[in-house]
């Protein structure tokens, strides 16, 4: 069964992904929309590393919400977007430049609420942040 919609249209290729999740090396490897699930992977590269080689958090934080999001919006009709109401993330330790890989659910959808939660995990398979979201599923025509 072919898939369709924002998510699934940019990493089929039929559309662009967006400019943010490409510049982060965005590559999705697996997505179950019947669970909420999604594994993604993003590039830890030394532009986003400080004077120690580690990645600076705000990207972590940024893969984290390319990693909870998407997890939501997989699950979606076409027509539908979501809305990131907040982003909390934890980081548990320094991150290394390399693959890193992103896990994140859905773990609660009411109407058109939903709460999110994210791992990520370092190239030494570790877990380097991990995060929580609230978001709100809208009609396309209102993202714009």
């Amino acid at each position: 069964m072919t898939r369709t919609g924002v998510f699934w249209d940019g990493v089929e290729g039929r559309a662009p992904i967006p400019q943010a999740a490409r510049t982060l090396g965005f590559e999705l490897l697996e997505a179950d929309p019947d669970q909420g699930t999604i594994s993604v992977a993003f590039a830890g590269v030394e532009a986003f590393t400080n004077p120690f080689g580690e990645v600076l958090g705000a990207f972590l934080a940024a893969m984290l919400y390319d990693t909870v999001g998407p997890a939501l919006l997989a699950t979606l009709p076409p027509g539908r977007f979501i809305e990131t109401l907040d982003l909390n993330t934890t980081f548990v330790r320094p991150a290394r430049m390399g693959r890193l890989i992103g896990h994140g659910r859905v773990v609660n959808r009411v109407d058109d609420h939903a709460t999110l939660a994210g791992t990520l995990y370092g190239a030494d398979n570790e877990i380097v942040a991990t995060a929580t979201a609230t978001a709100r599923v809208i009609d396309l025509p209102s993202a714009a």
